[in-house]
């Protein structure tokens, strides 16, 4: 390959990787549902008041659906707005006090969870051609337990003073609910992946991360 050649590939990568107008709707699309899933009345789960809600099932969807980095970027923007003063969060409540309740861990994992399993999606995407909706449910029951609950449980124990071993127990109460929700996250991400191919499965087939 010519230096011409080595030069117009990675400019073209480079262009393809930027953000566009479209990049930026989803992103903001996406923050909106997030929030909008947080404004659906939870219900009160354990000892410490942390509600279930809807808000898992709507980051592993922006994750699935966005990737990665647009994933990050939407749940992200979500999570500031909330922490800037936007009742966005469960039980509209928001600001930084939040940060010092027994939900902070859950809230910090949010945008984490949303890049890891996008990341996931994407190599889902490209290594796979059946089953896919599997997969995205693996990625995502992986996601959850090793980023959500695992600083959901350290959020716990930080901010109650209680045991991790408490704080262990008391979050066992999400994970049927998060089997449930991961299940839908990944039926309407292949469904919504079908439809509409350049929002993921195209760009993920193109870009070399």
């Amino acid at each position: 390959m010519s230096q011409t050649d080595t030069a117009v590939n990675s400019t073209t990568s480079r262009e393809r990787s930027r953000w566009n107008a479209t990049d930026l709707g989803l992103i903001a699309v996406f923050a909106a549902l997030v929030a909008g899933s947080a404004l659906v009345p939870g219900i009160a789960a354990n000892v410490f008041g942390i509600p279930i809600t809807f808000q898992t099932l709507a980051v592993m969807l922006t994750g699935l659906m966005l990737g990665p980095a647009r994933g990050f970027a939407a749940v992200g923007l979500y999570t500031l707005l909330g922490l800037a003063g936007l009742p966005i969060f469960s039980q509209g409540r928001s600001g930084l006090g939040i940060l010092a309740g027994p939900s902070a861990g859950y809230i910090i994992a949010f945008p984490i969870a949303a890049a890891v399993v996008g990341w996931l999606a994407v190599v889902v995407i490209r290594r796979t051609t059946r089953a896919r909706a599997l997969w995205f449910f693996a990625a995502a029951m992986v996601t959850s337990i090793v980023v959500v609950h695992t600083l959901g449980v350290i959020g716990i124990a930080v901010n109650t003073k209680s045991e991790l071993a408490q704080a262990f127990l008391a979050d066992l109460v999400f994970y049927p609910g998060d089997v449930i929700k991961n299940i839908l996250a990944a039926v309407i991400a292949v469904a919504l992946h079908r439809a509409f191919p350049d929002v993921l499965v195209r760009r993920a087939k193109r870009i070399k991360r």
